[in-house]
């Protein structure tokens, strides 16, 4: 049976791309599959699974000699520490090629410049979608409207919004009704304590010597994120010894205004701030208008 998983502290892509996958496997490739995440989904990928009345996929157990597929990323420091023992069979991603990974045969690997790896499986899938149930065309959308939060993000490419717009249609979904309940359940974190906020939506990058675990949280309502900012600076240090990191860097992304706010708890975090996106840092935060997209505005920026 294929393993078919994501990246750590899932997220709506992550989690709904391994479950499309494993039904496209089993159900058209015959060629049996099963959907897993590694960690909790997070709230938005909750309420979708919901919503589309789909199961949360299982924990991951992964087993020397386990056949998977690795959706979603490519980074070893996204996936467990025993990836090297398993079969990789293909990568199905979006982000940009980080290297590292070491497989026992040759793959198949798909990585393509696009917002969201279900805009990738729609069109490797072809004539299937039009098969697919109502699960697997919703999940499918849902996915692209996360990543570009609603074609907001400089990420969104023509074909990604085409994508949704054909499988709205299909499904008779009003895409900005969806995407406002989706951005709803997003921005609720009252139930997450500092660390799990920090870990939430987390990626780990090596810039310029510096180990840093870059953390975003897009939301509408920024406010209620902001105004636990002391307490989330003071969780940073234990986030970062966790994962032998240098720094946490936060990014609070507001979804409406099509801003984030940067945490500034340091002279290590300033110094990133102002060389990375030009500001001048006067205070414990910064604003960096337009910035919406951590793998398009802020990774390829950040100097340190």
């Amino acid at each position: 049976m294929l393993k078919v998983f994501g990246h750590k502290s899932p997220d709506t892509d992550t989690t709904a791309s391994a479950i499309i996958w494993a039904w496209y496997q089993s159900e058209m490739r015959n060629t049996p599959a099963k959907a897993f995440v590694q960690g909790t989904p997070n709230t938005e990928a909750l309420f979708v699974l919901k919503h589309w009345d789909a199961p949360v996929p299982e924990q991951l157990d992964l087993a020397a000699g386990d056949q998977v597929v690795i959706v979603d990323t490519n980074n070893p420091a996204e996936l467990p520490d025993t990836i090297g023992d398993a079969s990789i069979t293909a990568i199905i991603d979006h982000h940009l090629l980080v290297g590292g990974l070491k497989t026992k045969t040759p793959i198949d690997i798909t990585i393509r410049p696009l917002a969201c790896t279900a805009t990738i499986m729609y069109d490797l899938m072809g004539s299937a979608v039009e098969r697919a149930p109502r699960h697997i065309q919703g999940l499918m959308l849902s996915c692209i409207l996360s990543d570009t939060l609603e074609f907001r993000s400089p990420t969104t490419t023509p074909h990604d919004r085409a994508v949704a717009e054909e499988l709205a249609r299909t499904l008779r979904i009003n895409i900005a009704a969806h995407a406002a309940d989706m951005f709803a359940a997003k921005s609720d974190v009252s139930a997450f304590s500092e660390v799990e906020l920090l870990c939430m939506d987390s990626k780990e990058y090596t810039v310029g010597g510096k180990e840093l675990r870059i953390s975003v949280l897009e939301t509408t309502s920024p406010g209620q994120i902001l105004s636990r900012k002391e307490a989330l600076v003071a969780a940073m240090p234990g986030v970062a010894a966790k994962d032998k990191a240098d720094q946490v860097l936060l990014f609070v992304i507001d979804i409406l205004k099509e801003e984030a706010t940067l945490l500034v708890p340091n002279d290590l975090v300033k110094t990133i701030a102002e060389k990375s996106f030009g500001v001048t840092v006067t205070g414990d935060t910064v604003v960096l208008p337009g910035v919406m997209s951590r793998k398009k505005q802020i990774i390829p920026m950040l100097a340190v």
